[in-house]
């Protein structure tokens, strides 16, 4: 894991401390959510973060091997590629501005809203499973609500027909 975003799992030994077991897929959207937390963490410090060295950084994790690579680079490429588009259409949904989230609900929503404005093969229930389980994971206590009430808002804009359909 990165040392730069919190371990979803409690110390080893700690009773509490969860087993987890991920999927392929879930592991490339983990990997995406520390990468786009680290850019985020780096823009809000005034630094141009740089996307090939965050993803090389994060290849260098034992546990990355075990991700599905290309959809890891799909959504890390395309959020931040696409940052500012997508932060355009989550600011409407937000209560607060955008800069006062914390990095972890805001990455888990850029992938969110990426999977659901770009990536139209994913389902729209499983984009916000998804970003919801990310925010579950890595977020503070309760920032899974919030990324769960403001992607679904933003499901009813940008996919109205297939959540009109379920």
């Amino acid at each position: 894991m990165n040392k730069n975003v919190p371990s979803p799992q409690a110390a080893p030994g700690t009773p509490s401390a969860p087993k987890r077991s991920l999927t392929p897929r879930r592991r490339a959207r983990e990997y995406a959510l520390q990468g786009v937390y680290q850019s985020l963490v780096m823009r809000r410090a005034g630094s141009l973060p740089n996307a090939a060295a965050i993803a090389k950084q994060l290849a260098e994790d034992p546990g990355f091997r075990r991700c599905q690579h290309d959809l890891f680079q799909g959504i890390f490429t395309g959020v931040l590629e696409r940052t500012d588009e997508l932060e355009g259409l989550i600011t409407p949904a937000l209560d607060r501005p955008i800069n006062e989230l914390s990095p972890v609900e805001h990455a888990a929503l850029l992938i969110g809203t990426y999977e659901l404005a770009i990536d139209l093969a994913v389902p729209y229930k499983v984009a916000i499973n998804e970003a919801v389980e990310l925010a579950k994971t890595f977020g503070g206590t309760d920032g899974h609500k919030y990324v769960n009430g403001v992607l679904d808002l933003l499901a009813q804009q940008l996919r109205s027909t297939e959540v009109q359909a379920s």
